[in-house]
């Protein structure tokens, strides 16, 4: 796109972006600690619920590239109010639909919601036209927090919402900020004359949506249809031969979804594989930690709190993960990018060992609470700019994309192989998994990190765009 004129309201600008960002992350985290309660509600099994979460991380994971390419050949403004048009619908759908008792309807709800991923690579290309170019940089960064800060927003307000309102006012929230968020579109800078109208990889997101569904229903429905069933053998079948045909079509492609020849290099295949594991081991951990923490005591097990206590459990999460982002960039800094990444997944590893063994006592879970929280605000906080320095030059920006989308596939795959594990736990006929099945899914997780930290090791030490700042 040609160069734009200095916006002239830059801080109004960064304030509607940083909304945004936050509405978007809090949206696709609120169902965390409410999945057994909106399981209960909506009369489905923990599998069934976890898609409640799956469904937003899988619909923008194929979104956020797509959305970015539309960037270019409509204008990021026009294509966010699109984004927030999106969110508050399903917004409405999903809390209408909630009040209606439709499982199916909030899931369409939720699919509706996970568009406005998009939204997070517009405000990235809108913050380099709308604030000075010495504060981008910062901008960039404050965007980048609200990962974590929007995440743990997220899972702490749903329990009080959930306790005071009922399910279905989870969702009207998302639809206020984001009605508040459209009326300040006017203050960002308006969009450039297009010159250049890229082409999009339309028939690729349909491989890519098709290839993700088809996994993740064979792994949810494994355990009921019977894991060597002709369904469940089918969708692994249909998956396989999706990934072929998406691996042929993005060869092919002049402007690939997601351009898997940047994954030819060991650095980015490493940067990748490491952000689908600790991904895959911290969501499968966080979803569970509400189910057991509302599990009654007379089960052998569990505290038995409302909604409300289990999002006061989860503010040390949230907490910590907060507080720790700042901590990854100068941690990054200072050593390297690596560094701080191998750091959050050895703290990832502990913490979820942590909750493998000690989990008889609330102040236990907020110990390892706490430790989980730092892991994600290192580990997360640092993908950013280990994927800078692992891509090549000029490419920096697509490998991000790549990235992105690895970060939501491996969350939307952990958060179902947890479920799958406590549903595979649960004798016939009792309503409650097994005491050992959490300690299966924490165990796991914890050792799918370790498997992150080592991929870790063929990293780069260096950090490229460091020296660049430093020059």
């Amino acid at each position: 796109m040609p160069d734009r004129p200095q916006h002239p309201r830059p801080r109004s600008a960064q304030v509607v972006l940083l909304v945004i960002a936050l509405d978007v992350t809090a949206t696709q985290t609120i169902v965390v600690s409410a999945l057994p309660a909106l399981g209960e509600r909506l009369h489905v099994p923990s599998t069934s619920a976890a898609w409640l979460l799956t469904t937003f991380m899988l619909t923008s994971a194929v979104v956020t590239p797509l959305v970015g390419r539309l960037g270019d050949l409509y204008g990021y403004r026009r294509m966010l109010v699109a984004c927030l048009a999106c969110l508050a619908v399903g917004s409405v759908v999903a809390a209408l639909a909630d009040g209606g008792g439709s499982y199916a309807g909030v899931v369409a709800g939720r699919i509706l919601q996970g568009i406005s991923g998009g939204a997070i690579p517009l405000a990235f290309g809108i913050a380099r036209g709308a604030v000075p170019a010495a504060r981008v940089r910062h901008v960039v960064r404050a965007l980048s927090a609200m990962f974590g800060i929007g995440g743990s927003l997220g899972m702490v307000v749903a329990g009080p919402i959930v306790d005071a309102r009922g399910t279905a006012w989870l969702f009207w929230p998302s639809l206020l900020v984001a009605v508040a968020a459209a009326a300040g579109v006017p203050l960002l800078p308006a969009d450039a004359r297009v010159l250049d109208r890229p082409r999009t990889d339309l028939l690729g997101a349909v491989a890519l949506s098709g290839l993700l569904v088809c996994l993740l229903l064979a792994v949810s429905q494994g355990q009921a249809w019977g894991w060597g069933s002709p369904l469940t053998v089918a969708a692994f079948a249909l998956a396989a031969v999706l990934a072929l045909a998406f691996g042929a079509i993005e060869g092919r492609s002049s402007a690939p979804l997601i351009d898997l020849r940047l994954l030819r290099r060991l650095a980015v295949l490493t940067a990748n594989l490491a952000t689908l594991l600790i991904a895959m081991a911290m969501f499968a951990a966080i979803t569970v930690i509400p189910r057991f923490a509302q599990t009654s005591p007379t089960s052998g097990y569990g505290f038995g709190y409302t909604s409300a206590q289990t999002g006061l459990l989860m503010i040390p999460v949230a907490a910590f993960m907060a507080l720790s982002s700042p901590l990854s960039a100068r941690l990054s800094r200072r050593t390297s990018a690596r560094a701080a990444f191998q750091a959050g997944a050895a703290l990832v590893a502990s913490a979820l060992a942590l909750f493998g063994f000690a989990y008889r006592q609330p102040w236990e879970f907020c110990l390892a609470g706490a430790i989980l929280g730092v892991a994600y605000g290192l580990s997360f906080g640092s993908l950013g700019t280990v994927v800078v320095e692992a891509a090549p030059v000029g490419q920096t920006g697509a490998a991000s994309g790549v990235n992105t989308v690895m970060r939501l596939v491996g969350a939307a795959i952990g958060a179902q192989l947890a479920a799958v594990v406590l549903e595979g736990g649960t004798p016939a006929g009792i309503r409650v998994p097994a005491e050992l099945a959490y300690s299966a899914v924490f165990l796991a997780s914890a050792g799918i990190a370790l498997l992150a930290l080592l991929a870790s090791g063929s990293l780069p030490r260096s950090s490229r765009t460091e020296h660049a700042e430093a020059r």
